[in-house]
């Protein structure tokens, strides 16, 4: 479950499934449970898992298999630092636009559903 600590639910998930990576609980090759599952596990929406996952994948950590889930790299032991050059505070500030951006575009299509359905039409 995620704690209200001020640090955002996602890089908290984030924490904790690259803990799993590192301590080979989530071992190279492993599946990762389904976004309901993990949606589920921590208590929160869907837009909160992708953003982890998000950034795991921004880290390398992580690869999705079209239509066949997300998966631990074979390598991702020796990706669990950030990669070279970058730093992980530049890493935390980019997950954190990417899931801005989600939530924006959530909502900007929300505002569109609301201002474009048009009237109602009398028979």
């Amino acid at each position: 479950m995620v704690e209200k600590t001020g640090r955002p639910g996602y890089l908290q998930i984030a924490d904790d499934l690259r803990t799993q990576i590192r301590t080979g609980s989530l071992a190279p090759g492993a599946a990762l449970p389904s976004t309901a599952q993990l949606c589920q596990r921590y208590d929160v929406s869907a837009s909160v898992v992708k953003a982890a996952i998000s950034v795991l994948r921004t880290e390398g950590l992580i690869v999705g298999q079209q239509g066949k889930g997300v998966f631990v790299r074979e390598d991702a032991a020796a990706s669990v630092e950030a990669p070279a050059g970058t730093s992980s505070e530049v890493m935390e500030q980019l997950a954190q636009m990417r899931s801005t951006l989600a939530t924006l575009g959530e909502r900007i299509a929300d505002l569109e559903k609301a201002v474009f359905q048009g009237p109602k039409r009398s028979r």
